[in-house]
C-alpha cells in the first residue's frame, strides 16, 4: 500500500473502506500527525505528499467513483491481517476510530465526512512549501531551546558564544531514554521531562541573580527568605509600581520558561519518534562523538566540548540540601560553646568600665573599597583626613580585617556573626540564634548592669522583635528618629542625621549612665543613588533640608546602566558614611568614647568585578590610649586603613578576643 493511500484509508464502522467520492484531499493538523505517529512515518512528509497527489488524482478522470480504491483491503483482510508491530501504533484499531470520528466532526459544508479539512484554515495546504519551512523553523527553534537550557552556564560572566557550543551527556541519555519508550510512556516522559527541564533552567536563572547580588548560588533550603526581601528592596528603591513590574515580569519568565521547555521537548520527541531510524543513528553519532571528546579532553578555546556538568551541578545541589537539612544540629551543638557563659558580671568588660562604646556597622564597607586601584585613591584621601581629623581632637586608631560570613547582602547575617560568636551563614542560623539563649557581645554589656544598651538601626521599618535578643535595652528604628526628610533610594535616614538623633536622644544628655550602642549606618546600602552629602550639623533640622540634596542627586535607573557609575556611586556612599562618623567623633567624642566600626559584607559582584572575598575593614578609635594598649598584641595598624598584611579574623572570633582583651 502507497504511502498516500495508507494515510487516506480510514476503516468505517462495517470494517469496509471509505468510498472515495471523487479527488479526496487528505488534511494536515492534528489528524495527519495522529496517523503518522501511529504509523511511525512522518506527518510533514505525508501532508506534502497528499497536496502532489491532490494534484494529480484532480488532473486525472477518476475510473469509478463509487468503488473501493484499487489495492485497499477489505474489512475481512483486515480482520484477519496480523496487527502492527510497530511501537509507535498503540492501539491502531482504537486509534483509526478515533481518528475518524475527528474528522467526521471536523467536517463542513460542501465536504464528505471522510474528507479532513485541511490544517491551519487551509493555509498548509495552500502553501506546502511554507508550511515545511515552519515545520522544520519550529524543530530547529525546539532544539535550541533545549540545547540552551542544558548548557547555559549559571553565572552571567562565564556566558559566552564557545559555552553554547558544547555537548550535554545529559541530552544524549535524554534522547536515549525516549526512543526507548513506547507511544504513550514517551509522550508522558517528555511532559516530565519538559517541565523539569524548565524548573533547572529556572534555578540557573536564579542562580544567576544570586551571583551577581551575593556572589554566591541559590540556597534551596534558606534562600526561599530572600525573595520577599528582594521584593521589599525594589519597592524601597523604585516605588511600589517599579516592585509590581519587577514581581509581574518575573511570573511571567517563569512561565514562559516552563511552557516554551515543555513544548520543546514534547516537539522533538514527536520528530525522533516519526523518524526514528534517523534518530537512533543520529544518537549514536553524537554519544559517540562525546565519549570521544570526554575521553581526549577536547577543548575549544577554554571550554570543554563533551560536558556533563549538569550532573555534577544537580549533585552539589542535592548535597548541599542534605548538609542544609542537617546544619541546625551542628549549629545549636555550637552555640552550646560559650567560653564565658559562666563569668560572673563584675569580671566582664572591666578594662572598659566608665566608656561610652559605640559598635558601629557601615553598610557594604568592603576591602574593595581600599584596594579597588580606581576607588583607592578617593578612599585612601578620605581615611587620612579622617585620622587627621581624630588625632586633632585627641583620638587614636588601630584596624584591621574580619571576613564576613556574606557577601552582596545579607547584613543582619554578618551582624549577628559579629556579635554572637558564631558563624551566621544563612537565615535557618539567624532563627536558631536568636530563638535561642547565645549570650552576644551587646547582651554582655547589658549583663554587667553598667551600661544602658540602646541600638540606632534607621533601615527597621517594621517590627524587630529580634532587637530585644541581642541585649538592647531601647531601639531606634527609623520612626522614631524624628526624621522629615526624604528617602535616598533604599536609605530611610541620612547617616549624619542618625548620627545627630543619637546625640539628641542618648549621648548628649546630662547626669546619664554609660552608654553602649550598636549603631547601623545605611547610607551606603545598595543602589547608592541618589547619596546625600554631609552639610552643617547645625543646620540638620528636622531632615527637610535633605529634599534639596536628593533632587541633586543622580539617578538610579540611569547610574546601574553603565557598572563604572554604580562603582563611583558605592565610593562615593561609604565616604559620606565615613565623614558622618569621623565628623560626630570630633564634634561630639570625649575622653570616654570608644567607638568600633566596621563594613558588614563586600558590595555586590558589579562593584567587586567578581571577587570572592569578603574581607571588610574593622578600626577601634578611642581617646584613652590604655584602651589601645590591651589590643597592641593583636597587630593591627595605626590609623583608620588597615594595612594589606594586617590580620585577617574570622568575623566570628571577635568576639571572645575582644572579652579577653577587656575582661584582664
Amino acid at each position: 500500500m502507497s504511502l498516500f493511500t495508507r494515510s487516506r484509508q480510514l476503516p468505517d464502522a462495517e470494517g469496509e473502506a471509505i468510498q472515495d467520492g471523487g479527488s479526496t484531499a487528505v488534511t494536515g493538523g492534528t489528524r495527519d500527525e495522529e496517523a503518522a505517529e501511529q504509523a511511525g512515518e512522518d506527518a510533514d512528509t505525508v501532508e506534502g505528499t497528499a497536496v502532489e497527489a491532490v494534484g494529480t488524482e484532480e488532473a486525472a478522470p477518476a475510473e469509478d467513483n463509487g468503488d473501493k480504491r484499487a489495492g485497499a483491503p477489505t474489512g475481512e483482510e483486515r480482520a484477519a491481517a496480523p496487527e502492527q508491530s510497530d511501537d509507535t501504533a498503540d492501539e491502531p484499531a482504537e486509534a483509526a476510530e478515533a481518528a475518524e470520528a475527528v474528522a467526521d466532526d471536523r467536517s463542513g459544508p460542501g465536504e464528505s465526512p471522510g474528507s479532513p479539512k485541511p490544517g491551519w484554515f487551509g493555509w498548509r495546504r495552500r502553501c506546502p512549501g511554507a508550511a515545511r519551512g515552519v515545520a522544520v523553523g519550529t524543530t530547529v527553534l525546539a532544539a535550541a531551546v533545549v540545547l540552551a537550557a542544558l548548557v547555559m552556564p549559571n553565572r552571567l560572566d562565564r556566558i559566552s558564544a564557545l559555552s553554547f557550543l558544547r555537548m550535554p551527556v545529559e541530552g544524549i541519555v535524554l534522547a536515549c531514554l525516549l526512543l526507548a519508550l513506547p507511544g504513550k510512556p514517551r509522550r508522558i516522559a517528555a511532559v516530565v521531562s519538559g517541565v523539569f527541564l524548565g524548573l533547572f533552567t529556572v534555578l540557573k536563572f536564579l542562580d544567576m541573580g544570586f551571583y551577581q547580588f551575593l556572589a554566591r548560588p541559590f540556597d534551596l533550603v534558606f534562600d526561599w527568605i530572600l525573595l520577599n526581601d528582594a521584593a521589599d528592596f525594589v519597592k524601597d528603591s523604585f516605588g511600589r509600581s517599579g516592585e509590581v513590574l519587577a514581581v509581574a515580569g518575573v511570573i511571567v519568565l517563569l512561565i514562559a520558561v516552563l511552557t516554551l521547555s515543555t513544548l520543546a521537548v514534547v516537539r522533538l520527541t514527536n520528530v525522533m519518534a516519526r523518524h526514528r531510524q534517523a534518530a537512533v543513528y543520529t544518537t549514536l553519532v553524537l554519544g559517540t562523538a562525546w565519549v570521544t571528546c570526554f575521553t581526549l579532553g577536547v577543548q575549544v578555546g577554554g571550554v570543554t566540548i563533551a560536558t556533563k556538568g549538569n550532573t555534577e551541578f544537580l549533585a552539589n545541589r542535592v548535597q548541599n540540601v542534605r548538609n542544609g537539612l542537617g546544619d541546625a544540629k551542628v549549629f545549636e551543638k555550637k552555640a552550646r560553646v560559650d567560653a564565658f557563659a559562666a563569668t560572673p558580671p563584675d569580671q566582664l568588660l572591666t578594662g572598659l568600665r566608665g566608656k561610652d562604646v559605640l559598635f558601629t556597622f557601615i553598610e557594604s564597607y568592603g576591602r574593595v573599597a581600599l584596594d579597588d586601584p580606581a576607588m583607592a585613591p578617593e578612599m585612601d584621601a578620605t581615611l587620612k583626613e579622617g585620622t587627621s581629623r581624630l588625632k586633632a581632637a585627641g583620638f587614636e586608631s588601630r584596624s584591621g580585617w574580619l571576613r564576613s560570613p556574606v557577601s552582596g547582602a545579607g547584613s543582619w547575617l554578618a551582624h549577628s556573626t559579629f556579635l554572637s560568636g558564631l558563624w551566621v551563614k544563612n537565615q535557618q542560623r539567624y532563627r536558631s540564634l536568636t530563638t535561642g539563649d547565645r549570650a552576644t557581645l551587646t547582651s554582655y554589656f547589658q549583663k554587667t548592669g553598667a551600661w544602658r544598651t540602646v541600638g540606632i538601626v534607621p533601615g527597621v521599618r517594621k517590627a524587630w522583635p529580634e532587637g530585644k535578643y541581642f541585649g538592647l535595652d531601647h531601639i531606634y528604628d527609623s520612626t522614631h528618629l524624628g526624621y522629615q526628610g526624604p528617602y535616598f533610594s533604599w536609605t530611610p535616614v541620612p547617616d549624619q542625621f542618625s548620627l545627630e538623633s543619637f546625640e539628641r536622644l542618648e549621648h548628649g544628655k546630662k547626669d546619664r549612665d554609660p552608654i553602649m550602642a550598636e549603631i547601623i549606618l545605611a547610607s551606603s546600602h545598595n543602589p547608592w543613588s541618589p547619596i546625600a552629602r554631609v552639610i552643617d550639623w547645625d543646620k540638620l533640622g528636622d531632615g527637610s533640608v535633605f529634599d534639596e540634596i536628593k533632587k541633586e542627586g543622580t539617578d538610579p535607573k540611569e547610574v546601574w546602566k553603565n557598572p563604572e557609575s554604580v562603582r563611583r556611586e558605592y565610593r562615593r556612599a561609604v565616604q559620606y558614611s565615613l565623614d558622618s562618623l569621623t565628623q560626630w567623633v570630633q564634634r561630639y567624642g570625649d575622653k570616654n568614647t570608644v567607638l568600633v566600626f566596621l563594613g558588614d559584607h563586600q558590595p555586590v559582584p558589579t562593584v567587586t568585578k567578581g571577587d570572592t572575598g569578603k574581607d571588610v575593614p574593622i578600626t577601634i578609635v578611642a581617646h584613652d590610649q590604655k584602651v589601645l594598649d590591651r589590643i597592641s598584641d593583636w597587630g593591627w595598624t595605626d590609623g583608620l586603613k588597615p594595612a594589606k598584611n594586617a590580620p585577617e579574623w574570622g568575623m566570628d572570633t571577635f568576639r571572645d578576643r575582644f572579652l579577653t582583651a577587656y575582661a584582664k
